[in-house]
């Protein structure tokens, strides 16, 4: 068990993230059970990264990322218009629902609906936070290598 914060560690945390008005966009706190961050595996930036290293078990650490940083831009590449008609006729098309699509290899790609007109539903595919600058409130609670 390492004490602080490597660059190949991995950190238990509660995990809060907040967009710029304050409001909370996600947080682990909801259910009680912290998250698993694995440093050094491309899933997070290096900027989120370089917040964490040399970080102890016990610090509060709050900081704020820039959309490129955080969870990307919005690419308009990923919203897509889709026929009415291959939805299926129970569902509720409303917007700001998420949908999961199924995709070839069998596993869900979560869409949401951003606009509903006539025969033509508008499916945004970029993650919900795309484009946003966003803060982060993470309380390590255990580094391991």
């Amino acid at each position: 068990m390492s004490e602080t914060v490597l660059d190949n560690s991995r950190v238990l945390a509660d995990v809060t993230i907040k967009l710029k008005d304050g409001s909370v966009a996600d947080s682990t706190k909801v259910s009680g059970k912290p998250s698993w961050l694995v440093l050094g595996d491309g899933s997070f930036s290096q900027a989120f990264e370089e917040y964490l290293v040399g970080s102890a078990v016990g610090d509060e650490l709050t900081f704020e990322l820039e959309p490129k940083d955080a969870f990307g831009e919005s690419n308009p590449d990923s919203i897509h218009f889709m026929d009415i008609s291959q939805f299926p006729q129970d569902l509720k098309l409303e917007k700001g629902a998420i949908i999961g699509f199924e995709q070839p290899n069998g596993s869900q790609l979560p869409g949401i609906i951003r606009e509903v007109q006539g025969g033509s539903v508008k499916v945004d595919f970029n993650h919900p936070l795309a484009g946003e600058t966003v803060i982060f409130e993470i309380v390590i609670k255990q580094i391991s290598e």
